[in-house]
This record gives C-alpha cells, sequence and structure tokens, in this order.
C-alpha cells in the first residue's frame, strides 16, 4: 500500500515536470500559452474535487510565468560550471533521462562572482557560454536542454542528481573529449554551465496536492469550506449545551485582552468538539497582538497535548511563532529543558536562518537528530556510557586491572608502541576504541547532515562543548599535579600500582602507564562526559510521551551528583590510599573525614538512581536518519513548518494529526494551504490573519485576474464567515493609527494605553516636520526606469539619506537607541536606497542605531520606532502604478511604533485617484503636510542631487528650489549649465550652489579675498569672479532688467571654469560690455547696502535712454525669481 501510494505521488509531482518540460522555448516566452485554458476560481464549489480542480490551470500558468520571468533577467542569473555529466543508474530513456552532474565546488571558485550551487528542486538550463541574452540557451548546434534537480549536492560527493528534459549526450561526449582536447595547444576547452531559472519545489507540492486529494488526502475539512454558509464556524450545538466540556484556557496570567481571550477561548472549545469540524478565523489588524495571541493559544494545545501542526507561509512567519510559543514553554518549564522534546521545527536551515536562533536549536529537527543519532548509538550512546559509569562506581579496581591487562596484551602484540603511548597519554584505551566505534556508527546514518551549513552549526555546537570540557579537565589536572606536589611528603602510592607499575619499568613498557588514581580520574571525567551529553539531551529531545517527568528529575539528579562526586575525586585533601579506600573498602566509613562520607554518600545515591535509569529509559533502538526523523515527527505535540514543507508529512505512518494552525493565512495562495489541510486526522482549523494586508505574490497577470493569489482567509470572509477581531492597537503612536483605522477597519481598532501614554510621543530630529506623523512633499523628484525596469526617484533616494544622516547624528549626540525603517515599493528604489547608505550604519559598529530598507512586501510583519518611506512616483498624469493597492498601503502606513514620515510628490499622488489621494488630503487637513525645502538640510540635498543627475531645467525655473525666495533675481548662461554637468565631484556641486545661493541673497566677498579682474577698464567693475573649492572660478556680473514698467537690478550667471580659461570669457565680456551707454553702466555699478547685505537697486519710469538689455535680452522667463530665506544652503558661521 505504501509503495502503491508513494508511486501515484511521483506521478503526480512527474506529471508537472513533463509538461514543463514539453515547453520549448518559444513557448516559455509565449505569454498567452495558457491564457484560454485559464477560468477565474469561484467562490464556492460544488465537490471537493470540483475545488481541487480549479486550481490547476491557474497553477500550469503561473508556473509558465515564473519559468518566462526568469528569461528576462538571463544575464545576471546564478550560474554555476558543470565539470562532467554521467548517465544515472536510473537512467530509463525516453522519460526518465536521469543524470548525475559534477560540478566546480565552492571553495574551487571562491574569487568568482555569483556563485551558486544548486538544490533540489532547482530549474536549471544547460548552455556552454555564459549567458548574456535568451538566444543564448538555444542555438542551432547546442539546443534548449532543462533539468530539474533531483537532490541536494553532497559534502564529500560532488554529484548532483538531475532529471533532463532531452538527451544530453553531446555535452557527455565533449566532457569525455576534453582530455585529448588538453593536450592540444591549438584548441580551447569546452565548458558547461548551469543556469539556475527558478524552483518549483512548492509549484510540485501544490500540485501533488491537487492531484493526489481525492484518493489519499483527508478530505473533511475542505468540505467545510466549499460553500458558502458558515456551518464552518458554528458551535457545535451538543457542546455549548454542556458548558462543563467548553474549557476556558485563560487561568494563567498570559494579560490578553477581551478580544485575545474570546478568539483563543472560542479556538480551545472547538478543540474540545468531537462532533463536527470546523475552521476558525481570527482578524489580527497591525499590532493587535497576533504574535502573542497565536503563541498563547499554541502554549495552552501544547498543555493539552493536542497534536498540532501550525504553518505560515514564510520562513520568517514560522520563526516568530515558533520563537514566541518557545519562549514561553521556557518560562513555564519546571524541570531543566524537559518538554521541549514535544516541539519541533522543521525546514530548510539555511533559509530560516537557524544560526541566528540559538533559542530555537533545541526544537530544530536536523539539530535534534544530530544529538539522539549520538545517544541512541549503541556503543558510545546512553546505554554503553550508563552502563560504564554504573561498573566504574561498582569496581573501579577491576576496571583499572582490566586495563592494564589490555594495555599488557597490546604492548605484547605490537613492539612499536610510540602511537599507542601517546594516544594513553590523551586518555584512555577503552575511551580511544569508543571514539573509534563513533566513526563506525557514523556510517550507519550517513544521512545525518543533509545541509552543509547545518552540519557547520551543529560543529560549531560540539566545538564549543569539547573546548569547554578539555578545559575542565585541563584545570582538573593541573589542580592534581599541584596538590600531588604538596602531599609529596607524606603521600605514599597504592602498593597493588607501585607493584604492576615496577613490573612494566622491568620490561620497558610502562611509559605513559597511568597509576590508579590517575586512572579513576580519568575514566570517570571521559565517561561522565559522556553520560551527562546524553542525559541532557535525552530529557530535552525526547518527547514526553517517552520519558516521564520522574525519569526526568531523577536525570537532573544524576546530573548533580555527577559533579558532586566530580569535585571531589579532585579534591586537594583526596590521597591515593584513602581514594582507593573510600570507594572500594566502605567497612568503617566512620574512620574518615566528612569529604570522605559526601563521596560515599553520592556514590551510593548516584549508583541507585543510574541503575534505576538503566530500568526506566530504554532509548530506541534506531540509528538511521529517516527512522530518526520519523521518530520525531510521530511523538511530537507541536509541529511548526512551513505550508509548502508541510507536504514532507504526507507519510505512510504518520501518527494523525488533531488540529492545524495556520498563521499570517492571508497571504498564503488558497490552493497552497491545502497541503496541509489534507493532512491525515485533522477535524479542526483555526486561520490567522488580516486579508486588508499584503496577498499571496502573484507573477502571472492571467493567474492574478483568475484570483488564484487569493488566500482561503480571504474567500471565507468575503462569503460571510465569521472572524475574531483582535480590537486594540499596541504599536503605533495615536496620530500614526488614526489614518489607517479610519480608511482600513472603520475605526473598528482602539489605541491600547500604552501608545496614549505621554511617554509614547518621542522626538527623533527637532522641527514639526519630523513629529509624530508628517507628508513630506518631495516635489522635484523625477521617476525614471531602472536597467532592472523597476522604478526609482534618485531626489527621494537623496532625502531619505539626509534624514537618516541627520537620525544617526542625533542618536549618537543624545546616546539614544533608534530603529529605523525605509519602505518603498519599488524594488529599484531599496537598491537605490541601500547603495546610498551603504555600510556607513552597520549594526556592528553601531549598536544603537540600526537601519533596514526593504520593499512593502519584505516588510509585511515587521516595525521599527520611525518608518520613512519613499513612494518615488512623481509626474503630472498622477499615474501610481501598483502604489494604488490598498494592501500594500496598509502595510507600508502601519509598520512605525514613533514617528511615521511620508516622502513623495503630493500632486502627483493627490492626483492619482487612489488612496494615496485621501492620505495627501487627510494630512493637509491635519496639519502634518510639510515641503522637503523647509529643511535647511534637505533642500541642500535635493538642490545638490538634481545637478549631480543632471535636471537643470528644474533649477532654471521661475519656481526654482534654489532661489525661489533669493532677493537677487538671477539668471544663467547655457555654458554655466554646461559646465556644471561636466562637474562629478559632489562636494564642487554643493560649494557652487552653496555660493550661488549666497549671491543671490546679497552677499558679497570682502575686498581682501576678492581675485583681481581678468579685465580693465570702465567695465572692469561689473566683472566678477569667485573662487570654488579653490580650483574653479565662479564668472558673474550685474545688469538691467525692465519689468513692469520698473528697472531692477539683477545677476547674470555667466560660466564656472578653470582660472586658466576665464581670460577668454573675460576678453568676450569685455566686447558685449563696451557697447553699454554710459547710462547703462553707472547703474549697473550702484551699489545698495542694508546692512552687510547688498540688494538690489529699482527704478520707476521707462529705460529708453539705455536701449535694448544687451547681456539679458527680453526674455524674463530666463530669471529666477524670489528668494530662499528658509532654504539657506550655506552654514550660518559663513
Amino acid at each position: 500500500m505504501e509503495r502503491m501510494q508513494g508511486r501515484k505521488a511521483e506521478n503526480a509531482d512527474r506529471s508537472l515536470v513533463d509538461l514543463v518540460f514539453s515547453w520549448s522555448l518559444r513557448d516559455v516566452l509565449y505569454k498567452d500559452l495558457h491564457r484560454n485554458k485559464v477560468r477565474k476560481i469561484p467562490e464556492t464549489f460544488l465537490s471537493t474535487s470540483h475545488y481541487l480542480t480549479s486550481f490547476i490551470n491557474p497553477l500550469i500558468e503561473e508556473t509558465h510565468a515564473d519559468l518566462s520571468s526568469s528569461m528576462t533577467t538571463l544575464a545576471r542569473a546564478p550560474i554555476c560550471e558543470v565539470l562532467s555529466v554521467k548517465i544515472s543508474k536510473d537512467f530509463k530513456p525516453p522519460r526518465d533521462l536521469f543524470y548525475e552532474i559534477s560540478l566546480k565546488r565552492l571553495r574551487d571558485t571562491a574569487n568568482e562572482a555569483g556563485i551558486y550551487e544548486p538544490e533540489k528542486g532547482d530549474l536549471i538550463a544547460f548552455t556552454d557560454v555564459r549567458p548574456k541574452s535568451i538566444s543564448d540557451l538555444d542555438r542551432p548546434k547546442r539546443p534548449y536542454v532543462i533539468a530539474l534537480v533531483q537532490g541536494p549536492l553532497g559534502e564529500t560527493s560532488n554529484k548532483l542528481p538531475i532529471l533532463s528534459s532531452k538527451l544530453i549526450e553531446c555535452f557527455e561526449q565533449r566532457m569525455a573529449m576534453d582530455h585529448k582536447r588538453e593536450t592540444e595547444a591549438d584548441k580551447k576547452k569546452e565548458t558547461l554551465f548551469a543556469v539556475f531559472l527558478t524552483n518549483m519545489t512548492t509549484n510540485i507540492r501544490i500540485w501533488t496536492a491537487l492531484h493526489l486529494g481525492q484518493e489519499r488526502g483527508n478530505m473533511s475539512l475542505i468540505q467545510k469550506v466549499l460553500q458558502s454558509d458558515s456551518s464552518a464556524e458554528n458551535t457545535c450545538t451538543l457542546c455549548f449545551s454542556n458548558p462543563a466540556s467548553v474549557w476556558d484556557p485563560i487561568t494563567c496570567p498570559f494579560n490578553l485582552n477581551d478580544s485575545q481571550q474570546a478568539a483563543v477561548s472560542s479556538c480551545i472549545a472547538a478543540r474540545k468538539c468531537d462532533h463536527q469540524n470546523s475552521v476558525k478565523l481570527i482578524w489580527g489588524p497591525p499590532g493587535t497582538g497576533k504574535t502573542k495571541t497565536v503563541g498563547t493559544l499554541l502554549f495552552v494545545l501544547f498543555r493539552m497535548n493536542c497534536r498540532t501542526v501550525t504553518c505560515a507561509p514564510t520562513n520568517i512567519a514560522v520563526i516568530e511563532v515558533t520563537t514566541r510559543l518557545v519562549r514561553l514553554v521556557r518560562e513555564s518549564i519546571e524541570c531543566g529543558s524537559y518538554g521541549l522534546g514535544d516541539i519541533v521545527l522543521f525546514g530548510n536551515g539555511e533559509r530560516m536562518k537557524i544560526d541566528k536562533h540559538d533559542d530555537l536549536l533545541d526544537v530544530f529537527l536536523n539539530f535534534r537528530i544530530n544529538i539522539l543519532a549520538r545517544c541512541f548509538a549503541p556503543l558510545s550512546g546512553w546505554k554503553h556510557s550508563i552502563e560504564s559509569m554504573i561498573s566504574l562506581l561498582e569496581d573501579p579496581e577491576e576496571m583499572y586491572d582490566k586495563y592494564l591487562k589490555e594495555r599488557g596484551e597490546k604492548d605484547d602484540e605490537d613492539d612499536d608502541e610510540g602511537e599507542e603511548e601517546e594516544e594513553e597519554e590523551e586518555g584512555i584505551l577503552r575511551d580511544e576504541k569508543l571514539e573509534i566505534n563513533r566513526e563506525r556508527e557514523g556510517k550507519i546514518h550517513p544521512q545525518y547532515f543533509k545541509d552543509v551549513k547545518e552540519k557547520k552549526i551543529w560543529r560549531n555546537i560540539i566545538n564549543q562543548t569539547l573546548k569547554k570540557n578539555k578545559k575542565k579537565q585541563q584545570e582538573s589536572v593541573s589542580s592534581q599535579e599541584n596538590d600531588q606536589l604538596k602531599d609529596d611528603k607524606g603521600e605514599n602510592e597504592d602498593e597493588l600500582a607501585q607493584k604492576k607499575n615496577n613490573k612494566m619499568v622491568a620490561s620497558g613498557k610502562n611509559d605513559g602507564l597511568l597509576t590508579f588514581q590517575e586512572f579513576v580520574k580519568k575514566r570517570f571525567d571521559s565517561t561522565g562526559e559522556r553520560l551527562k551529553f546524553c542525559i541532557i539531551n535525552l530529557y530535552t529531545h525526547l518527547p514526553t510521551s517517552f520519558i516521564s517527568i520522574e525519569v526526568a528529575k531523577n536525570m537532573i539528579k544524576a546530573l548533580g551528583l555527577l559533579e558532586s562526586i566530580a569535585t571531589l575525586l579532585h579534591s586537594s585533601t583526596v590521597s591515593f590510599k584513602r581514594l582507593k579506600e573510600n570507594i572500594c573498602e566502605f567497612e568503617d566509613v566512620g574512620k574518615v573525614v566528612d569529604q570522605f562520607s559526601k563521596l560515599h554518600r553520592y556514590r551510593q545515591e548516584c549508583l541507585q538512581i543510574l541503575r534505576c535509569l538503566h530500568q526506566t529509559l530504554p532509548v530506541p533502538t534506531i540509528f538511521l536518519y529517516d527512522e530518526i526523523k520519523n521518530f520525531c515527527l510521530c511523538n511530537a505535540s507541536l509541529i511548526f513548518c512551513t505550508a509548502s514543507s508541510s507536504a514532507k508529512l504526507h507519510m505512510a505512518g504518520m501518527k494523525p494529526f488533531e488540529l492545524l494552525v495556520i498563521d499570517e493565512a492571508a497571504q498564503l495562495k488558497e490552493c497552497e494551504s491545502a497541503i496541509p489541510l489534507q493532512l491525515a486526522g485533522l477535524r479542526h482549523a483555526i486561520l490567522i490573519g488580516d486579508e486588508l494586508q499584503l496577498p499571496a505574490m502573484v507573477k502571472s497577470k492571467i493567474s492574478t485576474s483568475a484570483e488564484f493569489g487569493r488566500s482561503l482567509f480571504e474567500r471565507l470572509v468575503s462569503l460571510g464567515h465569521r472572524k475574531h477581531l483582535l480590537n486594540l492597537q499596541y504599536r503605533m503612536h495615536p496620530s500614526i493609527s488614526l489614518f489607517p483605522n479610519q480608511e482600513f477597519y472603520y475605526n473598528q481598532i482602539s489605541d491600547a494605553p500604552n501608545v496614549k501614554e505621554r511617554s509614547y510621543k518621542r522626538c527623533f530630529l527637532q522641527g514639526d516636520m519630523y513629529g509624530s506623523y508628517s507628508f513630506i512633499n518631495v516635489a522635484y523628484g523625477k521617476e525614471e526606469q531602472s536597467n532592472s525596469l523597476s522604478t526609482r526617484n534618485m531626489v527621494e533616494v537623496v532625502a531619505v539619506s539626509e534624514i537618516v544622516a541627520k537620525l544617526f547624528k542625533e542618536s549618537v549626540a543624545n546616546k539614544q537607541k533608534v530603529s529605523v525603517g525605509v519602505i518603498s515599493p519599488y524594488n529599484a528604489q531599496v537598491f537605490a536606497i541601500k547603495e546610498k547608505l551603504g555600510k556607513t550604519y552597520s549594526t556592528s559598529t553601531h549598536s544603537d542605531f540600526s537601519v533596514s530598507v526593504r520593499s512593502v512586501d519584505g516588510f509585511q510583519g515587521g516595525e521599527e520606532d520611525v518608518i520613512i518611506i519613499s513612494t518615488v512616483r512623481s509626474n503630472l498624469n498622477g499615474k501610481v502604478g501598483f502604489l494604488s493597492n490598498r494592501q500594500r498601503a496598509n502595510v507600508a502606513l502601519t509598520r512605525a511604533r514613533h514617528c511615521l514620515w511620508i516622502l513623495g510628490n503630493g500632486p502627483t499622488l493627490a492626483n492619482s485617484g487612489t488612496i494615496w489621494t485621501k492620505l495627501v488630503s487627510n494630512a493637509k487637513a491635519r496639519g502634518c503636510f510639510y515641503n522637503a525645502e523647509d529643511d535647511k538640510n534637505l533642500a541642500q540635498a535635493i538642490a545638490t542631487s538634481l545637478v549631480e543627475h543632471g535636471y537643470f531645467h528644474l533649477l532654471q525655473n521661475m519656481d526654482s528650489l534654489l532661489f525661489r525666495e533669493a532677493r537677487w533675481k538671477v539668471c544663467f548662461s547655457d555654458d554655466f549649465w554646461k559646465s556644471l554637468a561636466k562637474i562629478k565631484r559632489t562636494e564642487i556641486n554643493k560649494e557652487v550652489l552653496r555660493l550661488l545661493e549666497k549671491l543671490s541673497s546679497g552677499w558679497r566677498s570682502p575686498n581682501n579675498e576678492k581675485i583681481p579682474n581678468a579685465i580693465t577698464g570702465t567695465c572692469s567693475e561689473l566683472f566678477q569672479q569667485y573662487k570654488v573649492n579653490g580650483l574653479l572660478d565662479l564668472v558673474w556680473t550685474t545688469d538691467i532688467f525692465k519689468e513692469n514698467s520698473n528697472c531692477t537690478q539683477v545677476l547674470k550667471v555667466w560660466d564656472i571654469l578653470p582660472r586658466s580659461e576665464t581670460s577668454k570669457l573675460a576678453r568676450r565680456l569685455e566686447t558685449l560690455l563696451g557697447n553699454y551707454t554710459v547710462n547703462d553702466m553707472n547703474r549697473c555699478k550702484v551699489k545698495c547696502i542694508e546692512g552687510n547685505l547688498e540688494v538690489p537697486m529699482r527704478w520707476p519710469g521707462n529705460m529708453n535712454d539705455t536701449g535694448k538689455n544687451l547681456l539679458l535680452g527680453d526674455d524674463p522667463g530666463e530669471l529666477l525669481s524670489r528668494s530662499i530665506a528658509s532654504l539657506r544652503i550655506w552654514d550660518e558661521s559663513d
């Protein structure tokens, strides 16, 4: 039966893979390949068969879109070099084209960029060139060939099993010819590359669940969610009529609010019902303590010993909920870490980043398998260790005699004793044999370490333990040697040992021989370390159904006694003779001192407990990886994994489950939730989520239109299924929560007391702009397409960088801990901001200041003290693209604890007709709308950015950011902008802008700092040269302009250029200025001084006597107007 089920699963898996293999490259690139086959997924279903089949075509289309999308980024795809291709033993053409390929290992290519090691489920393409375009995958002599990776790359073997879409004999032949070609200098060695396209693991698991559900899946829960009625959630009338059966679990001080407690109580009551199946929904808006509620629910289920599977869409979500539960369990444990064996977390350790979660190692499946494998080992594990310790404590002299006998026999067998003597210096002969046994036992279960990085984690932990134990032993030996030196005068060695030693001396075979005292201590230490390792890990990792609390308490007592005996054995007052007397001759205990009385008592108690444990705790006689894995999974009470990984629980012999909990259920595609919903034995399901936040990611627009990304949670809500609302938010300051609560949750959420307290309002930067909530209008930004075809806005990038820099400066100055999150809906913007910030704010360097830059999707579930949102879009049409998505906006707006600052182009967002229109309007109505140029530093940063990116036209218009409030009107020549564009150094650009702003405000350089004019005569008084960065000169003049029947002095900026080139410009200007009349020149030369500033003169009347304005022309549109008093770009000290 099991074999038949396995065959069916394999055939289901292969049918999707075979379909993908059947697509030509042209098929892959044809976006409408399956358009006519995809139908909208209905809200209600006629049967379980109708339900399951509704997802199949959208899944095929999504798989096609995944593969098609990978082709657009082929040049940046991960790639590795293939060294050889060999036919596998399972190779059976034409369908089963199994091969084994060997790869160039990471250590062989450590200095190369883009190194890639294929994983199981990866779809790869073969090519003999590094692909730069799609055509490189399908050339006349090298056709399109793809393959599915069947398993992980072994650590010792570099063979990778694959299933190919076509025969790859040609590659194999070329590989075979490589050696011959290497001998021919005129022929270049051919290479073969594997290019990553996509990973099909999750889609294959969904496909399998959809095809095998009718044959071997548990359909009881799926049947409850087919129709529009809410019977799936209705309270059982039988249970409701019997209040005693509805247990209120909230008797412990979990400190839940009323809505949280009601949700947990309802779920526990449903679990107690044996009369009907049920599906419960818990609605957890942002900041409402969803994780706490789920953790409490799981803790109660843990206490009830309810066999539960907890799933989530992502590894991050799984880690978060597991961490919460484990923390609660550890806080409640009364006996060491007993009870953790009932909890199992499994999945890809590298993707889970399990090495960064030390608190979860005790429940991580791969780590547990490795630990239990050592404890279960027959020649070096629990059974052998406890029997060895019992024998040592019962009769150490007999063991010492055996040791001497073994040593003598070994010496007789081999005259060359150097190696053995060296080994015996480090320990005891029998202990070394145990190490050999461990190596042999390692061959019994070669799959201990399936994941290379997980093995590294394991090795690090073991190495730390061994170092710690070795240090203790070294300290003990050192203490022992010192004690022996102190007691040399009055201490006699044991006579029997001395005689035997003498005999060995006479035969020349005593090198490294241990005395009885040394033997007992070393044997006790080595055996004790192994035994303690087994004791601690057995009561930690064995399920409570296998080890009782009484046994665990005895094990902990044994640990204490072993430590006490070890302390007394290494005590300085213990002589060899008394040590032996007190271990072997206890006829007259009253004659010995108190320490030896303790040693005798501890020995007796320890022996009693160890004998009891030996009888009451026979560990399982299982040694293989899969055997230990099944043992852990079948006996666990709570199991945590992703919804996709729960497919591994669909195996024959798996103990049935009672309850399914899906966290972040609104982010999980309904077809993916079908994987855990069909687990054997399930009667109840609890879905926790918020359909108003981001749904699952879907690449295909066709599948999106078909509602393929819709979650079961969202569908049930749309059908009127009741959901338990968590209605108190603990995260956001009230000014932050106000808008999303009104707009998304219709004021159903209340602010918790903690966020209403005055202390919760934090001021990280000075100014109203940086209050708890503000919209900062960045009017001069410009959206553009990056190379990745995503959208970015470099002006907003600079603005974000400037704000983060100010936050960091204030954090350091005030020694204030601040966590900052930067969110943008566009990946190109995220990348640009990360690149701009660099490693300046590395958390390892500045522990009190952290910055996290992520997309909206990447920030779901996260929170920070300060959130800065870069909305990116800036155009005249109000187009905002997928920024208009309400769910995406909800997530972005609800991540901040204390401050939320939204950067964007106000007019663009206001004209978008989306949620952002309402947000801008709301910000203005609340007085939270600010212009970026109101901040001096932001204005400087933005102006510099405009110059750096060549947006000169934004600085030349009448409402220019740079001069809109200047005292002087300023105009520029084309030569000036061309020269400025050539300057690539940011600091020079900033200095130019500072100088221009100062000049427009009326500042003039003192006479003693002025540069001598390059021209002479009457025109020389108008010609001005100002130094910039010591390298360049800014050349400008004063002119007269007629505007509204008035004559006004203005500034004309001609150029910025090296001083060596100013003479040419001077000669040209001298010609132009020479055409001025005397009246023209006089009015240009007039200076009006107000304090330390020079202000422009204005004359009423006409200027008929001046003739045409020769320098400026008659176009007032060239001039820059207004002032920048509040936008001072230079430091006040200037």
